[in-house]
């Protein structure tokens, strides 16, 4: 018995790890792709060190250590400069926090739409502006909403303005307004994470609340909520981590000489900065110091999940 159990033991251990070796093999062309995108482009970190002038090779640039990174603290213009973008930059991470709840408002409503096929068509029509790029949402944002566009042209016809409203070329309320187009535009897909952790929500636990008479607002707050959390919880902390990233794309298109000074964030910063300036240098110790500020925020996170819920995210 024992020399059978031992043999077993053998070959479970043997079949483990021949399945080990294949889910390795599996993810070797992911940990490529990983290294060559987001690893292997530190190396141009060294070009904060040098003042880099295009298109000569950075050995006949001349060596200039923390140059740039000390401009940033004694120059007051750039230091001015930064400080207003962080405060854009916060600001708008700040106001996406604060309505992270409402892709999980949107699919427990989703989920409590009884006609399939009408759910269907509300997901997908929610879900599809997740795939149009920036450029197509500032078309239609400006076809909609400029000087001479839809809104203004309507308003003006049914004489409830006087002169066109400048929606877009103004700069009142310009955080308010990406945070709208960002929630547009990201709300359905945002939602498809919450929609899956329903789906593995026991049915069981809806139909013992039943018997026991809860209704439907009772189901929502004590079963369908309390299994969202954990989730929830994962996404918040992750988007914390991820303060100082807004990306660039959508306020890139959105940018103009009216609205600089309140839609600039750090990420379109760095491309003013290092392209349009044409000051790499410059733009790479920005970039550098934002990525390290980033590790220590996701470091942060992660001890406050492991202190909180005793998992770590990482």
């Amino acid at each position: 018995m024992d020399v059978a159990e031992t043999t077993k033991k053998k070959s479970m251990s043997a079949l483990r790890k021949k399945r080990g070796k294949r889910l390795f093999l599996l993810l070797i062309p992911f940990l490529i792709l990983v290294f060559l995108f987001s690893y292997l482009p530190l190396a141009g970190w060294v070009y904060a060190f040098f003042d880099y002038k295009p298109p000569l090779p950075l050995s006949k640039c001349s060596f200039v250590g923390l140059q740039w990174f000390k401009m940033l603290v004694n120059n007051p213009t750039q230091l001015h400069t930064i400080i207003q973008v962080l405060e854009n930059t916060f600001a708008m991470s700040l106001l996406g926090v604060l309505t992270s709840f409402l892709p999980v408002l949107f699919a427990i409503g989703l989920n409590e739409i009884r006609s399939k096929w009408f759910r269907n068509i509300v997901q997908t029509l929610t879900t599809l502006p997740n795939f149009i790029s920036w450029v197509l949402v500032y078309s239609v944002a400006f076809a909609m909403f400029s000087s001479t566009g839809v809104v203004n042209e309507v308003l003006q016809n049914l004489h409830i303005i006087s002169g066109p409203i400048k929606f877009l070329d103004s700069d009142s309320h310009t955080w308010l307004k990406m945070l709208l187009w960002s929630t547009w535009k990201g709300l359905g897909w945002g939602s498809i994470m919450y929609l899956a952790a329903l789906a593995g929500i026991d049915p069981e636990l809806y139909e013992a609340a039943r018997v026991d008479g809860a209704n439907k607002f009772q189901l929502i707050r004590n079963i369908t909520i309390p299994a969202l959390m954990p989730t929830y919880f994962v996404m918040l902390m992750l988007s914390v981590a991820n303060f100082l990233s807004n990306g660039m794309d959508q306020y890139f298109v959105f940018q103009n000489a009216f609205n600089m000074k309140h839609i600039q964030v750090l990420d379109l910063y760095v491309y003013n900065v290092g392209m349009t300036n044409n000051s790499l240098s410059l733009g790479t110790a920005i970039s550098m110091l934002k990525s390290l500020v980033s590790v220590v925020l996701l470091m942060i996170v992660n001890w406050t999940s492991k202190k909180t819920r005793g998992e770590s995210i990482i």
